[in-house]
C-alpha cells in the first residue's frame, strides 16, 4: 500500500493578553528577574483570563490554523487536542472546539501526553491521512498551566504559561512533509511530574485540596537531567528513521522549557543559535502548546521556507518524549 505524503498545511497560534513578569513574580515569592533569566531564559508567560478555558485559547488558534490553510472547517475529518488542562474531565476539549468551530463532520478526541503531547497529536493525525482514511486533520496544543500552578511554590511558578499552537495537516507534494516520528514514554517517572488529585487515584475532597495536591508537582532536578539526554537523543533517532543527518537542519523547533535544556540539544546536535526557534522568554513552558506556538512564530516571521528540514522535539510529564523530521 502507498502511504500518501502528509505535512502542515498551516499553522496558527493564540496567546492570553494578560502578562506576567518576572517582576510581578518577586512579589508573590521569593525570586528575582536575574535568577530566573539565568536558570531559565524566561522573563515573562502569558496567563488566561478566569473566564478563559483551553478550549477558547485552541478555538482561536484553529481559526488561524484553518484560514492560513484556506480550508473551512466543514472540510475538517479530525480534530485532536493535545492538553493536560482540559476544560473538564469529559467531553473531550476536542469535542467542544469541533462544536465551536461548526466541524460537523469531524471525529474528536483528546490526547494527553504532556509536553509531547503536540508531536504525539500529529503522529496519530498523520497516520489516518497517509492511509486515506482521512483528507484533512487539525491538531492542536493548548494549555491554561496557570489555573494548576501553585503561584506560591517559587521552584514552579515562575515556569508555567498559557496558550495554544495549531496545524492543519494534509497531503502534500511528493517529497515533503513529515519524514518521521520519534514516540517514547518511561512511566517508571511518572511521579516526577504529576497533579495527584482529581483522578480516581485520588478524587477531589476537602483535604486533596487542602494538601494543594491539584496543582503542578516538579523534581526539577530529575526532570531536567532526563531533558538534557532525551532531547539529543530523541531528535537524533527522528534523524536516523528519516534518512538524515544533523547538517540536513534547517531550524530546530524544541519544547521550550528551559534555555539550558534547548542550548544542551543545540550542543549534540551541533547547530548553532540562528537555527533554533526560541520564544520561551516571552511565554514561558506552554506544556503541549509549547512546540505548535513556536513553529507558527517561526513561519510568521519568515523563519521557515519550502524544501527546509525542520526538527521538532520535546519531552513532558509521563515521562514521556517526541521528535519529528519534517520536510517544509
Amino acid at each position: 500500500m502507498k502511504l500518501i505524503p502528509v505535512g502542515i498545511l498551516g499553522t496558527g497560534k493564540y496567546v492570553p493578553e494578560r502578562v506576567l513578569t518576572n517582576q510581578e513574580l518577586e512579589k508573590m515569592v521569593e525570586t528575582n528577574d536575574e535568577w530566573i533569566v539565568s536558570r531559565t531564559g524566561m522573563r515573562e508567560r502569558r496567563i488566561a483570563s478566569a473566564e478563559q478555558a483551553s478550549s477558547d485559547l485552541a478555538y482561536a488558534a484553529a481559526q488561524e490554523a484553518l484560514k492560513n490553510a484556506g480550508i473551512t472547517a466543514e472540510q475538517l475529518d479530525l480534530i485532536i487536542v493535545a492538553t493536560v488542562t482540559p476544560d473538564m474531565s469529559f467531553p473531550s476539549t476536542a469535542c467542544l472546539v469541533q462544536a465551536k468551530l461548526g466541524a460537523k463532520k469531524a471525529a474528536a478526541f483528546d490526547l494527553s501526553a504532556a509536553c509531547s503531547g503536540f508531536i504525539y497529536g500529529l503522529a496519530n493525525a498523520s497516520n489516518f491521512i497517509a492511509t486515506g482514511a482521512y483528507k484533512y486533520a487539525l491538531v492542536i496544543g493548548a494549555e491554561c498551566l496557570s489555573k494548576i500552578t501553585d503561584y506560591t511554590d517559587r521552584n514552579t511558578c515562575i515556569l508555567f504559561g498559557d496558550g495554544a499552537g495549531a496545524v492543519v495537516i494534509g497531503e502534500v507534494p511528493e517529497g515533503r512533509g513529515f519524514r518521521s516520528f520519534e514516540l517514547g514514554a518511561d512511566g517508571t517517572g511518572g511521579e516526577l511530574l504529576k497533579v495527584a488529585a482529581g483522578g480516581s487515584r485520588c478524587p477531589s475532597s476537602v483535604t486533596s485540596v487542602e494538601q494543594k495536591q491539584h496543582f503542578i508537582y516538579m523534581a526539577g532536578a530529575e526532570v531536567f537531567k532526563f531533558a538534557v539526554r532525551i532531547m539529543g537523543n530523541a531528535a537524533e533517532e527522528a534523524l536516523r528513521k528519516a534518512e538524515k543527518t544533523k547538517a540536513d537542519i534547517d531550524l530546530l523547533v524544541p519544547h521550550q522549557a528551559n534555555i539550558r535544556i534547548i542550548q544542551s540539544a543545540l550542543d549534540r546536535l551541533g547547530l548553532p543559535e540562528e537555527k533554533c526557534m526560541v520564544n520561551l522568554h516571552k511565554y514561558g513552558n506552554v506544556s503541549a502548546g509549547s512546540i505548535p506556538i513556536a513553529l507558527a512564530e517561526a513561519v510568521e516571521e519568515g523563519r521557515v521556507k519550502e524544501g527546509d528540514c525542520l526538527v521538532m522535539v520535546g519531552f513532558g510529564g509521563g515521562l514521556t518524549w517526541g521528535a519529528s523530521v519534517l520536510v517544509w
